[in-house]
């Protein structure tokens, strides 16, 4: 199909104006629905591209930077279908609890600027002025929310160092203000604290691209060579790059910022931030070190091998200890991170093939439980898991769906966590015994351990949530909206057909990594 990749990347971009004037003149309905039928449209046109193999575009940019152009290839497809799958179906999800949110934040604005024993309060939250501003609110959130989306897409797609960089720069600006307008608790400070952090990763990012491109006198994918690199200059430039990608993955050093977003930003953004948007960070390893300084990531591969063992501890045993239910996800998507890293740093074809399908499970498993996070703030009124106890029986469906993602991060068949993990573990092993490495195999022996702590976390999470006494306050817990239900099972349908035909990616994703790595 004729620009293809064009339209998925741009049409959100440009329509995202009428989702704003349509949920400003019809209401939420009508933008949720545009939103919805809009990435729908660009999820398919990705799905249609992928299956017919490498598909690539190109068009004139300024003789500046270079070529402006998108490819999907056996790397960026699993990537990408799942970044506008999860973005597709959130857009449904977030239309019962973002409404609920708008209300309760017009209630908190008038009760800041009325008179406390008003006998109007009541009259004025029912009001025009409420529906006004439930609109408003509405159009403007799906319209960050389409260039959120266009910015995760354009990052994977792009052809270019700048390129990159600029669709990069674009999912920070939507999530940050996304944050600052919805957020719970010091939203606006902690907004900041996402944007400084990540902004200056992507400096720190956008140096290395410019020794590279500086060097190889081209922006261009094409035209990077490490060999026309200086040695000293190309180490720099992988460092920085690694230094910036690990910013975005949330890595151990590097993860102050993800327990506040995530805790603090509305659970719709919460389950694009962590399923989606900090593993891009792990795309950006696969495409601008192991693809394009090979050399380089032979050298820094045992630290990246560490580095992600560290992170994989350090984030499971964090979410042990916490009793807010998303700061518990949280800190579970740091550890999970740790394990892509963990597999990029493997040297191996299924380490790395293992690596890009955990970046799928996770996204489809976190994806779930965020929602069910969001079930429970909506429904429950609470996200202190402390609080909590028995709503198997009262939100049945909910809790099916949250067991299946929760078995996706465990790692159990048949879910696709399991292929993922194995296949990953697998690779690490290989390469421990191929190299007679000791320092690998005492990292893969610990590496289990973290799965160990990742059960213990997840299994301890799902008791206290859906299993024991019912609170007696509880009593009265209803099922959610088929919005939010809906969503939650695709993915939970999505997670089981992988676990059963991982082919469906791994078809993709084992060539690429046999190529890159020359096997």
């Amino acid at each position: 199909m004729e620009y293809a990749l064009l339209q998925a990347v741009f049409l959100p971009l440009l329509l995202s104006p009428v989702a704003y004037i349509l949920g400003k003149k019809s209401g939420p309905n009508a933008a949720t629905w545009f939103t919805f039928g809009l990435l729908l449209y660009c999820t398919i046109l990705i799905i249609i591209a992928a299956i017919s193999g490498t598909y690539e575009e190109h068009y004139p940019w300024t003789e500046l930077f270079g070529e402006f152009g998108f490819l999907l290839d056996g790397l960026a497809s699993p990537f990408a279908i799942i970044i506008y799958v999860l973005s597709t179906i959130l857009a449904l999800y977030s239309r019962p609890y973002m409404v609920h949110l708008f209300k309760e934040n017009f209630n908190a604005l008038h009760k800041e600027t009325s008179n406390p024993g008003s006998a109007q309060t009541t009259e004025l939250v029912e009001s025009s002025a409420l529906i006004k501003y439930v609109n408003t609110q509405s159009g403007i959130y799906f319209a960050l929310f389409l260039v959120f989306a266009m910015g995760m897409l354009g990052t994977v797609l792009a052809t270019n160092l700048i390129e990159f960089y600029v669709f990069f720069e674009v999912m920070l600006i939507p999530a940050f203000f996304m944050i600052a307008f919805w957020g719970f608790g010091p939203r606006r400070r902690i907004a900041l604290l996402f944007f400084f952090w990540t902004h200056v990763g992507a400096v720190i990012l956008l140096l290395g691209f410019l020794t590279i491109g500086l060097s190889v006198g081209s922006f261009d994918f094409a035209d990077i060579n490490e060999s026309e690199i200086p040695p000293d200059l190309a180490l720099l430039a992988a460092i920085a790059i690694m230094i910036g990608l690990g910013v975005k993955l949330a890595a151990f050093i590097f993860h102050i910022w993800l327990p506040y977003a995530h805790a603090a930003a509305p659970t719709p953004i919460s389950a694009l931030l962590s399923p989606a948007m900090i593993g891009i960070g792990a795309y950006g390893l696969f495409r601008l070190i192991i693809e394009f300084l090979p050399m380089q990531y032979e050298t820094l591969a045992i630290w990246l091998h560490v580095w992600g063992l560290a992170t994989m501890i350090y984030g499971g045993a964090m979410a042990l200890m916490q009793d807010d239910i998303k700061r518990l996800f949280a800190y579970s998507s740091i550890s999970q991170m740790g394990y892509l890293l963990f597999g990029i740093g493997s040297v191996s074809v299924l380490g790395l093939a293992g690596a890009e399908m955990m970046y799928v499970s996770h996204a489809l498993g976190k994806g779930i439980l965020f929602m069910m996070a969001g079930v429970l703030i909506l429904n429950v009124g609470t996200r202190k898991i402390s609080q909590l106890g028995g709503l198997a029986g009262k939100l049945p469906i909910t809790a099916v769906c949250a067991v299946i993602g929760a078995l996706t991060i465990m790692g159990v068949p048949p879910t696709s966590g399991f292929m993922g993990e194995w296949t990953l573990f697998y690779g690490a092993l290989e390469t421990a015994l191929e190299e007679g490495s000791t320092l690998r195999a005492v990292t893969f022996g610990l590496g289990l351990v973290a799965t160990v702590l990742t059960m213990a976390y997840i299994l301890w999470m799902l008791k206290r949530i859906f299993f024991g006494k019912l609170p007696e306050n509880l009593a009265n817990v209803k099922e959610a909206s088929w919005y939010m239900l809906t969503p939650m099972m695709v993915l939970a349908g999505f997670t089981i057909v992988l676990g059963i035909y991982p082919d469906i990616f791994f078809d993709k994703i084992i060539p690429y990594m046999s190529g890159v790595l020359g096997a």
